[in-house]
């Protein structure tokens, strides 16, 4: 792609509208009432989840789950988020906003080849992905149990029944059963944490 002005202001609309993406939040949260989080908050984490389940599974191509992840939820830039409840009632043309945004794209074509083979799940790259999406939701409601809300709890084993591959249904098996702070609280009886004494 040749650097001109031409070229270059479609790329500089596509940056500024993942942005919104920072603004838009996850509608779920507000029926579970308690927590917040933005679509952008949800794809850097399932983006990492994507990678780790890679990394379990044998003879996958991880870039192309990696993208997966990173594309899964753009066309609610324009759609915004729909929950489980509004999708019941509510139709978002996610097809139509994914064709406008990517357009007048070059790279456009790969990133809705990306997102049909995310749609269809036919690949194992494709389950991964979607894999990574739902254990993103589990690890936010079981981060939400570990501070008190009850409810959260009863939306998990719904959830779990989502997972279609065995490193996604193994990770989440853990995830349940592990305290959101035990990466940074692990050892509370270890004396740093009173001290903070680095000898």
């Amino acid at each position: 792609m040749k650097e001109n002005k031409d070229n270059l202001a479609p790329l500089v609309d596509f940056l500024f509208e993942v942005g919104i993406l920072n603004k838009t939040p996850r509608s779920g949260f507000h029926f579970l009432g308690s927590g917040q989080q933005s679509v952008a908050e949800h794809a850097h984490r399932v983006i990492y989840i994507g990678y780790v389940l890679s990394m379990m599974s044998k003879d996958i191509d991880v870039g192309k789950v990696m993208k997966m992840c990173l594309l899964h939820d753009l066309g609610e830039a324009r759609t915004s988020d729909l929950n489980y409840v509004h999708q019941k009632y509510a139709h978002a043309d996610e097809e139509k906003a994914i064709k406008d945004l990517t357009d007048t794209l070059d790279f456009g074509c790969d990133m809705i080849k990306t997102l049909e083979e995310y749609k269809e799940r036919k690949t194992e790259e494709s389950r991964l992905a979607k894999d990574a999406d739902i254990l993103e939701w589990i690890i936010s409601l079981k981060e939400q149990v570990d501070t008190g809300n009850t409810r959260a709890e009863s939306w998990i084993p719904s959830a779990i029944k989502r997972l279609k591959t065995k490193p996604a249904k193994k990770l989440a098996d853990r995830i349940v059963k592990t305290d959101s702070d035990h990466w940074w609280f692990a050892n509370k009886d270890d004396e740093w944490w009173i001290s903070r004494n680095k000898k």
